[in-house]
């Protein structure tokens, strides 16, 4: 049975942080919206304490994350063990969107190591729900390894690539709502900018 915590204590930040990958839920207000499912991959996620975290969100095909939670704000994260114990964390909350052109994203990009390359936007979520569940149906499965693709991708591209990128691709949602505007793509900082 699952239980609910009072907030992200070192067992479930202990454990989430040896997870290889989590997922991202997002949904817009419409009722024919899409839902956004995403999974996030490499050493992205951070906590800034008991009720707040944050994730490098790396620029890609779709915007879905960042303009539903500009929209309404309500996200989820989940993780869950593909190896030993089974077990799943959800950490609900309310999100924002931290750009390049905010005075926040200096310092939060610091939790990240000053790796910025691709990273078009750190998302903040005041988590106000923490739980966990059995896990039971999840497969037990190896980890090999991340991909790097999409890293090469962004380092061969280099910053003024990613700053068209990010204006010719993430300006709207694919429901239409508002992602990134111009200026936040034209604000992208690489990693020898900041």
């Amino acid at each position: 049975m699952g239980k609910v915590y009072e907030s992200i204590d070192s067992n479930i930040k202990g454990w989430l942080q040896k997870q290889p990958m989590f997922f991202i839920a997002t949904s817009p207000l419409s009722e024919d919206g899409h839902i956004n499912l995403s999974p996030k991959g490499h050493d992205t996620l951070r906590f800034i304490d008991e009720h707040t975290v944050a994730y490098a969100d790396y620029g890609g095909s779709g915007i879905e994350t960042v303009a539903h939670v500009r929209e309404n704000k309500r996200i989820v994260l989940m993780a869950c063990a593909f190896e030993g114990k089974p077990k799943i964390i959800r950490l609900h909350g309310n999100g924002s969107v931290v750009t390049g052109i905010d005075d926040e994203f200096a310092e939060l990009a610091k939790l990240f190591d000053g790796n910025l390359t691709g990273i078009r936007a750190i998302i903040k979520i005041d988590v106000t729900r923490v739980s966990d569940s059995c896990g039971f149906g999840v497969p037990l499965m190896e980890f090999k390894q991340h991909r790097d693709t999409s890293m090469k991708f962004r380092e061969n591209a280099g910053n003024d690539k990613m700053r068209e990128y990010f204006q010719e691709h993430n300006l709207l949602s694919i429901d239409g709502l508002p992602g990134l505007t111009a200026e936040e793509g034209q604000g992208y900082l690489g990693p020898d900018e900041l």
